[in-house]
């Protein structure tokens, strides 16, 4: 597998592709977030809102806002703070916390390959950072049956252990049924490690710095176990709390953190 198709290096963005698994990879796609402020606008949109994204999630998500998304020094920083934000003027309805979550959607579309991203994730229990995909569009219709793939999700409350998985209609998080791995990584929140998945049309391996710590196979059943033969984009985010990084509640007292 000898495919790549983007890579992250401290959240630094590269993408290739071959035309044979034989070849070396060929780079087609790549952020080195080598300019400092506003994240490349013609790689990178905003996900915007704040309510709750499907996961009971405590943060709003701000457009292109410099406190929750930046290059600095050759790093993108997605850092989420405690701070109120109108989430919906009408009702007045208020959020304890911003973010940011950014999207290739349009500028980075990907079928197979390599995606590698180099990161430092957050520390503390609430913070939940994820770098992960989805279609971009939904030939199999909405979440989850045209799939999702999560490169790296890691969860505060569980500092050592970063995790991968898969997403179906057949087999999701709301059945706890998703192939998923998991591998530790002490330093998580103090050294950067590249995090990727090699995706072919036969499997997704999932590595820690160049070796794999798990292999999801298609099971060649169809696209309710398999949706993953169409174009997907790349999405990084830093959420607060939800069903999952909240699962043990919200530490008050460790913000602002960073997800680099």
């Amino acid at each position: 597998m000898k495919i790549r198709t983007s890579l992250i290096t401290s959240m630094t963005v590269l993408c290739s592709i071959t035309l044979s698994w034989a070849v070396e990879p060929n780079l087609i796609w790549s952020d080195e977030f080598d300019v400092d402020g506003a994240p490349d606008p013609t790689k990178w949109k905003f996900d915007v809102g704040g309510d709750g994204w499907g996961n009971n999630e405590a943060q709003f998500y701000t457009d292109n806002r410099s406190e929750n998304a930046r290059v600095e020094g050759g790093v993108l920083i997605i850092e989420a703070r405690k701070e109120q934000w109108l989430a919906n003027p009408i009702f007045q309805i208020y959020n304890d916390y911003t973010s940011a979550r950014l999207v290739s959607k349009g500028s980075g579309d990907w079928l197979y390959g390599r995606i590698e991203v180099r990161a430092k994730l957050p520390a503390g229990r609430g913070t939940w950072p994820a770098i992960w995909m989805l279609p971009t569009g939904q030939t199999y219709g909405i979440w989850p049956n045209s799939g999702e793939i999560d490169i790296m999700e890691h969860v505060g409350f569980d500092m050592g252990t970063v995790h991968g998985s898969l997403h179906t209609i057949a087999n999701n998080w709301t059945t706890g049924t998703q192939p998923t791995g998991s591998t530790i990584v002490p330093d998580a929140d103090t050294a950067f490690h590249t995090y990727s998945i090699d995706w072919t049309p036969t499997g997704v391996d999932f590595l820690l710095d160049g070796a794999v710590y798990y292999s999801a196979a298609n099971p060649q059943t169809g696209w309710e176990e398999w949706p993953f033969d169409q174009p997907f984009h790349l999405i990084m985010n830093l959420a607060v709390g939800g069903f999952w990084g909240g699962q043990q509640g919200i530490d008050p007292d460790i913000w602002p953190q960073r997800l680099e």
